[in-house]
């Protein structure tokens, strides 16, 4: 009786462990949510301005202090409803950011195609990846006056930019998947 007491005790603290551990890794598992998102006229262009709410895990922060370039990708779409056929496509754009940090001068650096940046901790980078600001979508002329259009918008680390070592790390765990879903909104313009 004794040994079967503590078979039946080893398995339920074997089920608590992998409760907890299963919770906590969910606890890391961020996802990115998006506070805001709009399209607004500013001069003969349509520029997207939107807020994110970014915070790195200690997972990325450590892939970062170790040396690891993390990638980010911000996406917007814009399309045209047709009831007679699929959606129209009438604006698509992405922009990838490089974040690296450099443990001799003990900065971070984004770099944005030719564009780059030094910021000296962690939470400004994350600033700078919350905000969207007067992007550029598409012109005025594009647009029909009298149609609806749906936009959509989101942030996400792109997992495929990563070493292949943390590629497999990343498909195994949740703390890799750090991105936002699609925030979607109609626009007319």
């Amino acid at each position: 009786m004794s040994s079967t007491l503590r078979i039946l005790c080893g398995l339920l603290c074997c089920l608590a462990a992998f409760f907890v551990l299963s919770h906590a890794e969910r606890a890391f598992a961020d996802t990115i949510a998006v506070q805001s998102a709009e399209l607004r006229l500013e001069g003969d262009e349509y520029v997207l301005n939107a807020q994110f709410d970014v915070a790195f895990n200690p997972t990325l922060e450590e892939a970062l202090q170790k040396g690891v370039s993390l990638y980010f990708i911000l996406e917007f779409e814009l399309t045209r409803p047709r009831w007679y056929w699929v959606d129209e496509k009438v604006a698509q754009w992405a922009v990838q950011y490089r974040i690296s940090y450099s443990p001799l001068t003990q900065q971070y650096r984004v770099t944005s195609g030719l564009l780059s940046q030094q910021f000296g901790s962690l939470e400004e980078v994350e600033h700078l990846l919350s905000r969207v600001v007067s992007r550029p979508v598409i012109s005025k002329e594009a647009l029909s006056k009298d149609d609806r259009y749906d936009a959509a918008v989101r942030l996400r680390l792109d997992v495929t930019q990563l070493p292949k070592p943390f590629q497999l790390n990343a498909l195994a765990s949740r703390e890799w998947s750090l991105q936002s879903e699609w925030y979607r909104w109609s626009f007319v313009p």
